[in-house]
């Protein structure tokens, strides 16, 4: 009926005598897309979007969707439980894209989902995003119009003189061309674009205090097996959102929740369990983390059903670099036998099994030479004993080693 954004409220009024105008309340939009992007938050721990109505960019939520599969099923599945949990929350129907990169998810959450194919009936995940498969960004842009590629009136103005209607267009220019039309940071941007490259860093609206997921267990499992399952699903999912961020986690900690239901007797005063597990370098390799957790767990298994499982991974720091060599396929021995070791300390019992470190090689005592390195990442420095404590505990230690091997 000809009623825009920005228009005074009479010429609106008399384009549309019938409609009821309501006062904008921006402090109930801000807080209802505070609302929206807490909720999200509950299904992924990257999470951004503008929460001030005045910014252009206001509407629009970002969702780091890598390694949740594990959790939620495929992406169009957890599309639809997330606009399921918006669904209360913002008025509408979202719309929602799947892509490589942030502006290609932009542009395929703008142009909604595609058709089902056949005589399919749409379903509410088919509704609710359009996927762009993985490695194709560049292929599901080429198509599209140039001006997409920026909202710069002056920008899409040279690009239609320069006849680079679509994308695909600009992305055949080189580079070095784009940078002597458009200046270096505009020229740079637009290719990287139209190429299907990632050109601005995803900021997470809040460092999450807490990188955790939980599952619940319906109905409630016994024994190690059904444990291993869903700890691999949240192992996986945790270490590919740190592994995202280029980081790694130093400590994981893994709750398990009971269910006493039917207990009687002492079971039904047991606790939860709460593992606890330090681990020997930051890292985000979740095999490796869930074979240390494992470990742990077979050597305390809970004593009653098992309904809820929650892992946090904690200290996340940014990832070590490792200069690898070119010839020798085993530089990095060093770090995998510190988590044989781990593995073997679970094993053995806490302070059994260790490693000594030379401290100074000139010292006139013995003992002053070297310094005992417990291996349970558990126990930490401080377990490590001073003089002849060290030598007691390296006696320890290889028994602890032998009898690991043998096993």
């Amino acid at each position: 009926m000809g009623v825009r954004r920005g228009m005074p409220l009479g010429s609106a009024h008399r384009l549309a005598p019938e409609a009821t105008f309501v006062d904008a309340s921006l402090a109930a939009d801000g807080a209802a897309m505070a609302a929206a992007l807490d909720r999200l938050a509950a299904f992924s721990p990257g999470v951004a979007g503008a929460q001030d109505p005045a910014d252009p960019a206001f509407g629009v939520a970002e969702v780091q969707v890598d390694g949740l599969e594990r959790l939620w099923g495929p992406e169009p599945a957890l599309v639809a439980r997330i606009g399921g949990a918006l669904a209360a929350l913002l008025p509408g129907t979202p719309r929602a894209g799947i892509a490589g990169t942030r502006f290609a998810a932009a542009i395929a959450a703008r142009l909604g989902p595609g058709r089902p194919k056949g005589d399919e009936e749409p379903g509410p995940a088919a509704l609710a995003a359009r996927v762009v498969p993985p490695g194709t960004d560049a292929a599901f842009l080429a198509p599209l119009p140039a001006r997409l590629l920026t909202p710069d009136p002056e920008v899409r103005g040279r690009l239609a003189r320069y006849g680079l209607e679509t994308i695909g267009a600009v992305a055949a220019v080189p580079r070095s061309a784009l940078v002597a039309r458009f200046g270096a940071d505009e020229g740079a941007r637009l290719h990287a674009r139209a190429t299907g490259e990632e050109t601005d860093r995803f900021v997470p609206r809040t460092t999450p205090a807490r990188l955790a997921l939980a599952l619940a267990l319906d109905p409630p499992a016994d024994g190690i097996e059904p444990l291993r399952f869903v700890l691999h699903r949240l192992a996986g999912a945790l270490a590919d959102q740190v592994a995202g961020r280029g980081a790694g986690a130093g400590r994981a900690i893994l709750r398990v929740g009971l269910d006493r239901t039917f207990a009687a007797g002492a079971a039904a005063r047991l606790p939860d369990l709460v593992v606890e597990q330090r681990l020997p370098e930051p890292t985000a390799d979740a095999e490796a983390i869930e074979r240390l957790l494992l470990a742990r767990l077979e050597s305390a298994l809970p004593g009653a059903p098992v309904a809820r499982v929650e892992l946090e991974l904690a200290e996340v720091v940014p990832a070590p670099g490792r200069q690898l060599s070119l010839f020798t396929p085993q530089a990095d021995r060093a770090a995998r036998l510190a988590w044989q070791l781990a593995r073997l300390a679970i094993r053995a019992g806490e302070g059994v099994v260790g490693h000594v470190a030379l401290r100074d090689p000139e010292a006139p005592l013995p003992e002053g030479r070297w310094r005992w390195l417990p291996a349970d990442p558990v126990a930490g420095p401080e377990a490590a004993a001073d003089g002849g404590g060290r030598g007691t505990a390296m006696g320890r230690a290889r028994d602890g080693v032998r009898d690991g091997a043998r096993r």
